[in-house]
C-alpha cells in the first residue's frame, strides 16, 4: 500500500516546515496537532487538525489530544483484510507516517531552579504511545523521531526504497528513544527523596553510540565507544577530533586519564600518561616550559604517550611534541600555526575540547562487574589547606607546600599503591600500582635519582608501617605529605622528626583502583 497519510506532531521544529511541504508535494495528506497544526498553516502547508480526524477537541490544556482509536486504529492496523475492514467499518484511515519528538523534559530538569510541578508537566504521554505503536507496526508504518533525519526519509520515499530492512532501522530509534525519554523520567523522579544519595532504586543512563572500535584492549576483543549526552563540559566524551588515526579502546581511556589530570591544575599545565598512568606532570608559566619539564620527568615513558594540556596549545609547543612519537594530544584548544604543525605527523591524534572554564557535570564512576555495576561518585575532593595537619617537629616551607598540595593533585590520578616524587611543581618519579606500598615507594625514588635530595613525597594512603618513610629519608626527601590514619602514624612521625623531614597529614585518602 502507498504511503498517503502522515501524523506530524514534533516539540523540535527544527526543519519541520520544509519537511512537511516536501511531504505534501509528495502526495501525503498531513494531520497535525497543536501547535505543530499551526507552524504548519501559518508556513501555507496544507494540514488536517487532529480534532478533524477524531471528531474530538484537544481537552485537558492539551493533555489529550492524540488518546483516541481513530489516531491509534490508524496507526496499529496491519494491512491485511480483516484489519482494513475493521478501519473502513469504523471510519478510520490508515496512517502511514508518523513523525513525532517529545516534550522536552531532559531540558526542563536541566534547568537551575526547575520545580516538580514544571517537570510533570513536561512528560509526554500521547507523544510515546504514538512512536511506540507505529514502531510495532514498522512493517507498514514508518516512524521518525528525529529531524536528522527528514532529508533522508524524504530521499527513501521519492527513490521508492522503503525496505523493511530500513523501516526496522527507524523502529530501533524509536524505541531508543522512547526508552531513554522513560529512564530520564525515572531518574529525575527517583532522585527526588535519595538524602542526597543520587542512587535510584534502578540504574538507567543513555549512552549514545560514538564509534565502533577496531578491537578491544586486545585484538581478539570487540569494542565501542558510546557518549552519555547528559553531560556537559570538557571532557574526553564531547571532545572532537581534528587530526589522526581512528581513536582505539587504550587511546580513549588513557586520553581520558590525561585530561582528568591536567584539569587539576590552574596554571599552565600538561600531562603525559602512558598505560593510563602519569609519568610524567608539571605546571609552568606557559604550554612549552609545562610540556618540556613534564617529558623530562620520564623520557622513556613517554615516548608512545598522551599529552594533554590544560591551555591552549602554541606553535612552540607543537614543534616540542613532534620531536617524539606520541599516540595523540588532548587541549582545550590550538594556535592555527600549531594544528598545522601537529597535522604533519598524519598519524596523530589530535583532539579539542570544551574550554577548561568548570569540570564536566559527569557526576558518577561506573564499573562493570561480572553480574553488577558498581556506581560512586568521582574522587573531586581537593586538599583543604584550613584542615591540614603538620604532625612533625619541622613544618614545611611555603614552597614545599605547594610542592606538596600540587603531588597531591598528581597522586590522585595515580593507580594505587601510589607514590609520587616533586620538586619545582615538576613530577620526578611516579610508584603506581604495586602490591605494597614500600615497593611504590622504592620505584618513585630510583625514577627520581639524585634529584629526590630536596623533592617531596606524595602519597595516596597512610603509610602502614616506617619502611617507606625510612626510603624517604634515605633519598633526601624533605617534606611528605599522606592522609594519615595509621595505627603505626606515631612511628612513622617519630622517623621524619628524627630526619628533618615536615610531614603533614590530609585526612582524605585518595585510592584509584
Amino acid at each position: 500500500m502507498a504511503i498517503k497519510r502522515a501524523l506530524l506532531s514534533v516539540s523540535n521544529k527544527n526543519g519541520l516546515v520544509d519537511f512537511a511541504r516536501e511531504l505534501a508535494q509528495c502526495g501525503f495528506e498531513i494531520v497535525s496537532t497543536g501547535g505543530t497544526a499551526k507552524t504548519l498553516r501559518e508556513a501555507g502547508v496544507p494540514v488536517i487538525y487532529i480534532s478533524e480526524v477524531t471528531g474530538f477537541p484537544e481537552i485537558l490544556d492539551g493533555r489529550v489530544k492524540t488518546l483516541h482509536p481513530k489516531v491509534h486504529g490508524g496507526i496499529l492496523a496491519m494491512r491485511n483484510d480483516d484489519h482494513l475492514a475493521q478501519l473502513k467499518e469504523n471510519n478510520i484511515a490508515p496512517i502511514d507516517l508518523v513523525v513525532v519528538n517529545l516534550y522536552p523534559f531532559r531540558e526542563t530538569v536541566a534547568k537551575p531552579g526547575v520545580t516538580l510541578e514544571e517537570a510533570i508537566e513536561n512528560i509526554d504521554i500521547g507523544g510515546p504511545s504514538m512512536v511506540r505503536a507505529a514502531a510495532k507496526n514498522y512493517r507498514h508504518v514508518l516512524v521518525v523521531v528525529s529531524p536528522a533525519r527528514y532529508n533522508q526519509v524524504l530521499e527513501t520515499i521519492k527513490s521508492g526504497a522503503v525496505g523493511e530492512e530500513y523501516r526496522l532501522e527507524l523502529a530501533k530509534e524509536a524505541f531508543a528513544h522512547t526508552a531513554a525519554y522513560d529512564a530520564a523520567i525515572s531518574g529525575y523522579l527517583s532522585g527526588l527523596n535519595d538524602a542526597g544519595q543520587g542512587f535510584p532504586a534502578v540504574w538507567q543512563q543513555r549512552y549514545e553510540l560514538v564509534q565502533t572500535l577496531r578491537y578491544g584492549e586486545n585484538p581478539h576483543q570487540k569494542a565501542a565507544f558510546y557518549r552519555d549526552p547528559s553531560v556537559t563540559g570538557a571532557c574526553i566524551g564531547n571532545a572532537v577530533q581534528l587530526n589522526g588515526k581512528e581513536l582505539s579502546y587504550n587511546n580513549i581511556l588513557d586520553i581520558n586519564a590525561a585530561f582528568e589530570a591536567v584539569k587539576e591544575f590552574s596554571a599552565p599545565s600538561a600531562v603525559i600518561v602512558k598505560h593510563n598512568n602519569p609519568c610524567g606532570t608539571a605546571s609552568a608559566g606557559n604550554a612549552l616550559d609545562a610540556y618540556k619539564r613534564a617529558y623530562e620527568g620520564d623520557p622513556v615513558s613517554a615516548y608512545g604517550g598522551i599529552a594533554a594540556f590544560n591551555t591552549v596549545v602554541d606553535a612552540a609547543t607543537a614543534e616540542e611534541m613532534n620531536k617524539i612519537f606520541l599516540e595523540a594530544v588532548i587541549a582545550p584548544g590550538y594556535d592555527e600555526d600549531a594544528l598545522a604543525i601537529l597535522k604533519q605527523k598524519q598519524g596523530l591524534r589530535v583532539l579539542k575540547t570544551d574550554a577548561l572554564t568548570a569540570r564536566s557535570s559527569d557526576g558518577f564512576d561506573l564499573r562493570k562487574v561480572n553480574g553488577g555495576l558498581l556506581v560512586q561518585s568521582f574522587d573531586r575532593g581537593v586538599v583543604d589547606i584550613d584542615k591540614l595537619k603538620v604532625v612533625t617537629k619541622r613544618e614545611p616551607s611555603q614552597e614545599e607546600m605547594d610542592n606538596l598540595l600540587f603531588g597531591m593533585a598528581v597522586v590522585k590520578h595515580v593507580k594505587s599503591n601510589a607514590i609520587v616524587i616533586v620538586k619545582n611543581k615538576k613530577v620526578l618519579g611516579v610508584g603506581a600500582g604495586q602490591m605494597n606500598r614500600v615497593t611504590s615507594t622504592r620505584i618513585a625514588l630510583a625514577q627520581a635519582g639524585e634529584e629526590a635530595r630536596g623533592a617531596v613525597l606524595a602519597s595516596d594512603a597512610f603509610f602502614p608501617f616506617s619502611d617507606s618513610l625510612e626510603e624517604a629519608a634515605a633519598a633526601g626527601i624533605s617534606a611528605v605529605i599522606q592522609p594519615g590514619g595509621s595505627i603505626r602514624d606515631q612511628e612513622s612521625i617519630e622517623l621524619a622528626d628524627k630526619n628533618g623531614i615536615a610531614m603533614v597529614f590530609t585526612g582524605m585518602r585518595h585510592f584509584r583502583h
